[in-house]
């Protein structure tokens, strides 16, 4: 048996196994889902050493294969990011279940009375890089919405993954639901991945999460439908009617909160009038914090920027690394972004109401904010509870990625022994 073959004969009876465990959550009360994430909450508590231990063992993998300083940050857990997976966990288990739910309902002349609904999707494949608190956030947000799942961890976070996954399946017994309905791969075999993008009919959507080249890779091998976003270049821009102090709060946020996050801002974008007003004190506060800003013209004569290579412009950094360069207006800001944007998250500094309707309608990334941090761009900030990704396509799920996101929706249609004439 070659590789490839083992790698989809095990993908497929993963996938045999979901689909049956869907099939039951699709009708499974909402007091046994919630209870199930509860369950799982106390476990990972309970089991905050062991994850830890778990976790050193993946961060010393991490190390060995050399992994940029970014992703050692996403790898690694502590005492305050198991309490936010725990908080996860509680969050989503203390929200409406979105499944059953209304959206809309209408009678027709004819007699019939019609009703659109919630339902599940069925089986989600989620595969992402690092970060081991995805396993705890993808089990819980497509339980939630009645999925069954299929989680491909990174090779890197294996051993949390594991750990992590284990309190889930614990939460599932504890509330007499499927076991299978929240599965992990359990290997590092790259072929896995594979196998689960060519799962047609065993896998209905594939939500990648992780760097460009795993993104990239599962759009475009992918013959299952994905929720993905590329790549999360995130922009800036300090208008003219910018208010100062409020500016130099958001931008320092935006950059070196977590500059590993795909809300992370990489381009800073500031208005000609702002620059004219208040010289370069944007770039001077990045620089004075450790940021590498890479600038062009006036915005050079700042003591410790580099001048920017062509290609800065529309790259996810990722690191304490951003582009920054002046514009004319919010016009100039448009132009730009849609030149060098990814669709993912742009931000407004400004108190004029008539440039903030233009950047929010002219624009069409899947978040547009106003004198707010991009590192708000996150379904737990958003009031889901958690996020499995940000989605930045047109079709279906778009911004952050939470429960009421993995739904689809049928027609439920009523009559009274009513006829078509």
């Amino acid at each position: 048996m070659t590789e490839e073959t083992d790698a989809t004969s095990q993908i497929e009876a993963m996938g045999r196994r979901a689909r049956t465990a869907a099939a039951e959550l699709a009708y499974a009360p909402a007091a046994a889902k919630a209870a199930a994430l509860n369950a799982a909450a106390d476990l990972v508590e309970a089991r905050e050493s062991e994850i830890l231990a778990a976790n050193a063992l993946d961060l010393a993998y991490g190390a060995e294969k050399g992994l940029s300083a970014a992703m050692m940050d996403r790898l690694k857990l502590d005492a305050g990011r198991i309490a936010a997976i725990v908080k996860g966990l509680r969050d989503v288990a203390a929200q409406p279940d979105p499944v059953g739910e209304v959206i809309k309902e209408w009678d027709r002349p004819t007699g019939l009375h019609i009703r659109r609904v919630r339902t599940p999707i069925g089986v989600i494949g989620v595969i992402y890089e690092s970060r081991p608190n995805v396993t705890a956030d993808a089990g819980a947000l497509c339980l939630k919405s009645g999925n069954a799942v299929i989680l491909r961890g990174g090779s890197e976070s294996l051993n949390a993954s594991r750990a992590i996954h284990a309190c889930l399946v614990g939460g599932l017994r504890a509330a007499g639901l499927p076991e299978d309905a929240i599965q992990l791969v359990p290997s590092r075999d790259r072929a896995l991945v594979g196998a689960m993008l060519r799962a047609v009919g065993l896998i209905d959507v594939i939500i990648p999460r992780g760097g460009k080249g795993l993104v990239g890779l599962v759009q475009t091998e992918a013959r299952v439908p994905v929720f993905a976003h590329l790549e999360g270049i995130c922009h800036v821009y300090a208008d003219g009617a910018a208010d100062l102090e409020k500016a130099r709060r958001v931008v320092l946020n935006a950059k070196t909160r977590r500059t590993g996050i795909c809300g992370a801002m990489e381009c800073l974008l500031i208005d000609r009038a702002f620059y004219d007003r208040h010289g370069a004190v944007l770039v001077e506060d990045l620089v004075a914090a450790g940021v590498e800003v890479r600038a062009e013209g006036a915005l050079l004569k700042v003591p410790g920027t580099v001048a920017a290579a062509p290609d800065d412009f529309g790259r996810e950094f990722l690191d304490m690394i951003c582009a920054a360069r002046i514009v004319e207006g919010v016009d100039g800001a448009i132009e730009h972004i849609r030149r060098f944007g990814s669709n993912h998250t742009e931000s407004i500094l400004t108190e004029d109401d008539a440039a903030a309707d233009k950047f929010c309608t002219r624009l069409d990334s899947a978040i547009l904010m106003r004198n707010a941090s991009t590192q708000f761009a996150d379904g737990g900030e958003f009031g889901m509870g958690a996020e499995i990704g940000i989605a930045t396509g047109k079709l279906h799920a778009r911004g952050p990625v939470g429960a009421e996101q993995l739904t689809s929706f049928k027609y439920l249609v009523t009559g009274d022994g009513t006829i078509r004439a």
